[in-house]
């Protein structure tokens, strides 16, 4: 069960408490069983609709399985959130996870940022606006892609196979098979570790893009090719094997 799901469970125990509370305490608004025909209707109701509610939170968010997107089927920001926060207690790769996150809330702050900084200083009408956007889209495409790369490599390596890496529950199998699963092991957490590190560069060279343009006093459309982040921007792009345009 993960953090965020007890904290839902509590939160609505403790609201089913605060209602019944608030009902039929005698300090309050005071509904007694037995008192009249009403107040008893009432106070059964909500005794039973306590109960029921409880019941469904307590399944919803211990029993019932989550619907689980298909990796290729993810599309928005808060969608690719949701798949990954679910592996951000899976032993060893917890920080990683929560890296991986982090990176993906900078991600929108910084977007927000230049879309901001490019309205200040361009029509969006103008050439010079339409060019920093459709870098700014790119690199955000290739930002999605290595969360994708992720994702994927996390749903054929699942949680359980990782657990029993980090605890070596295999001992019944030889040496030389433990190690090859091993190697397997580091495999997937270095193309994991190397996607975060793209999302990282991604991040600095949006940090110096909004730089450059901070100071720019003017430029024409055709000097925007030939400012330095751009064009690191477009070997980063286009060097990457992941990146569909």
């Amino acid at each position: 069960m993960s953090s965020t799901n007890i904290i839902k469970l509590i939160g609505l125990m403790v609201s089913v408490a605060a209602v019944n509370i608030l009902v039929l305490s005698p300090g309050f608004i005071g509904v007694q069983i037995g008192a009249s025909a009403l107040s008893t209707a009432t106070g059964v109701t909500l005794l039973f609709a306590s109960v029921g509610a409880l019941i469904y939170g307590i399944y919803h968010l211990l029993f019932k399985k989550p619907v689980i997107i298909p990796v290729k089927e993810i599309k928005t920001h808060e969608e690719y959130v949701e798949n990954l926060s679910r592996y951000r207690h899976v032993k060893g790769i917890e920080s990683d996870m929560n890296l991986a996150l982090e990176q993906m809330e900078r991600l929108q702050k910084r977007k927000n940022t230049l879309l901001q900084v490019l309205k200040q200083r361009f029509e969006e009408t103008e050439m010079s606006f339409k060019k920093f956007a459709a870098v700014s889209q790119a690199v955000e495409n290739l930002f999605y892609l290595n969360i994708r790369n992720i994702l994927n490599i996390l749903n054929v390596f699942d949680e359980s196979e990782f657990n029993r890496m980090i605890q070596r529950k295999s001992s019944s199998f030889s040496t030389e098979l433990l190690q090859k699963k091993a190697n397997v092991y580091n495999d997937y957490l270095t193309s994991m570790k190397s996607s975060i590190a793209n999302n990282e560069e991604i991040l600095v060279k949006l940090d110096q893009l909004l730089l450059e343009i901070s100071s720019l006093d003017h430029i024409e459309p055709g000097e925007i090719d030939q400012l330095s982040c751009m064009q690191e921007l477009d070997a980063l792009i286009k060097q990457t094997k992941y990146y569909k345009s």
